[in-house]
Parts: C-alpha cells; structure tokens; sequence
C-alpha cells in the first residue's frame, strides 16, 4: 500500500507532516494550526488516513490530503 501526501510524496512510518490548513478537532474545542509539525505519524489501513499525536490529542486520525512531508 502506498501513502502519499497533498503533494504526492511517499509517506512512511515515523515521517514528519506539516499541517497545511487548519482543521478543527471532533469531540473537543481544539483546532490544529496550519504549519503544525507532527512527528512520528503511523499508517493505517486506509490510505487517505495517518495516525497521530498532536497537542496531547492521542489516537488522532488525519488525512493525507491536509498534510505535506517535511524533508
């Protein structure tokens, strides 16, 4: 399965993302910031999806099309 970012690069296990707009979060009053660094994303089953910690925020699930690898 391959993942790729808003850009079309290849993304992997542990990669770092920036957030490229701001997303408001479900079930919380929180919002990521555009320009946000996530560190440490992990794939999961969908393609369109990562997982990750922002903020405290555990078990956050984004997707790819909101995201550009930092290289």
């Amino acid at each position: 399965m391959i993942v790729k970012d808003c850009n079309g690069a290849r993304l992997q296990n542990g990669d770092t993302v920036h957030v490229i707009k701001d997303l408001k979060v479900k079930g919380t009053s929180a919002t990521i910031k555009q320009g946000t660094k996530v560190k440490g994303i992990r794939l999961t089953d969908d393609p369109e999806h990562i997982e990750c910690r922002v903020d405290n925020i555990k078990g956050l699930m984004l997707k790819t099309s909101f995201l550009k690898k930092v290289n």
